[in-house]
């Protein structure tokens, strides 16, 4: 099912191949040009050496003209070069505001990781399309629980929530287990009970009026769709018991009944009741951080504590010293091939962020036909692109080339 964008101000790019690259200014007056690594004339400083009439003071101060000039080249041309590719701000869907909370964090000096909290909380603040923060995605028994992850680029850090209870601040308490345990991942009630000792609001409820409105016609449907396989009744609220096989044991039974779970998988998974932010965030030295932020998928089997949103190298990957990803979609198949680690890995070995997002998602649909998901890459350059699988995916970028948030569009 193809995401239906809402009217919005910012600019709108198609691209197939989702790939934004850019080249650099100079700007400004000599003595800005100086501060900023730009050409600044030596000529004054020539001329001095120049006086002494000598044929070596001649040569010496041509060595050190060009000496200069050779330097100032150089750092001019790393200095303007990452003025205008970072700092830089990409997230799943076209959720602007939260993209435009991150981009003031860290254009206003806050570090990367600081300035995905601030992105990913005004997500969680908005309830962005009902499936980020609180009030929406009830599980079968019409309960919201958060899950979040981030991610220091630098360090490998990361810090993550799943299943967590009362407290509505998933990527703040993400960043409290990353800062302040030797834990990657905290879930459940004692997720919520370190939150709540580290500061955080709670305990609160989490359901809303819209969500359970949404669990009450669920019900009325018959619990239809759900994510249970192989039971009886297949058409109804339970209780559910095992289905009985004439041929347990059968080879062929076994993969007649493996082909129908796959035809079965993601049929019911749109972005309506299944979605996640995904943000990635380089600072203006290209320091990155990447965060995560979800209330899971809608009639989730209570019980199903962690989906792919805190799971580093599903949702979101980051790595300095080669770019970064974040992912959406059908986070129980999508967490069975780490796409996001897959795409850090292959723009490693060389792939440009285009190709490594293909790669990841062709893996993911080669063995799930059905499957419904993307990813964006970006590089360690500032190059980003996106793939999908099963609907029409659009990602967020704003970067200093850029006067509003412009929304990028994927074509399965």
């Amino acid at each position: 099912m193809a995401k239906q964008t809402p009217p919005m101000e910012s600019s709108q790019r198609e691209e197939k191949d989702g790939v934004e690259t850019g080249g650099w200014r100079r700007r400004g007056s000599p003595e800005t040009n100086r501060q900023a690594g730009g050409d600044v004339n030596p000529a004054p400083f020539t001329c001095k050496l120049l006086k002494s009439g000598s044929a070596t003071g001649v040569k010496m101060a041509t060595m050190v003209a060009l000496l200069i000039i050779v330097l100032l080249s150089k750092v001019s041309g790393h200095e303007v070069e990452n003025s205008s590719k970072f700092p830089l701000v990409v997230s799943t869907w076209p959720f602007l505001d939260a993209v435009r909370a991150g981009w003031r964090a860290i254009n206003d000096g806050l570090s990367s990781i600081d300035a995905v909290v601030e992105g990913c909380s005004a997500c969680e603040l908005l309830r962005c399309d009902g499936t980020v923060g609180p009030g929406g995605s009830p599980d079968e028994n019409g309960e919201s629980t958060i899950d979040a992850l981030i991610m220091n680029g630098a360090t490998m850090e990361v810090g993550a929530v799943a299943a967590m209870r009362y407290v509505k601040d998933g990527i703040k308490a993400a960043r409290l287990v990353m800062l302040y345990t030797e834990h990657t991942m905290l879930a459940g009630d004692q997720a919520s009970a370190f939150a709540i000792s580290m500061g955080l609001p709670g305990p609160s409820n989490l359901s809303s009026t819209e969500s359970m409105e949404k669990w009450a016609k669920w019900r009325e449907n018959q619990c239809q769709p759900n994510f249970r396989k192989n039971v009886l009744p297949a058409n109804s609220c339970g209780p559910y018991h095992l289905k009985t096989y004439p041929h347990v044991g059968d080879r062929m039974c076994l993969l007649d009944d493996f082909c129908e779970n796959i035809r079965m998988k993601s049929s019911h998974v749109d972005f309506h009741n299944h979605d996640t932010i995904s943000m990635a965030i380089f600072d203006k030295s290209g320091r990155i951080a990447v965060g995560t932020s979800t209330n899971g998928a809608s009639f989730k089997i209570p019980g199903r504590w962690v989906g792919d949103g805190p799971i580093a190298g599903s949702s979101a990957y980051a790595d300095d010293e080669v770019g970064a990803c974040g992912a959406t979609g059908d986070g129980d198949i999508m967490m069975r091939f780490l796409p996001c680690y897959q795409v850090v890995e292959s723009m490693r070995l060389g792939m440009e962020p285009r190709h490594a997002a293909k790669d990841a998602i062709s893996r993911i649909a080669k063995r799930y036909p059905n499957f419904v998901g993307a990813v964006f890459a970006v590089d360690k350059n500032g190059m980003h692109a996106g793939a999908c699988y099963g609907w029409t995916f659009q990602y967020s970028v704003r970067s200093p080339a850029m006067d509003d948030v412009e929304i990028f569009t994927i074509y399965p």
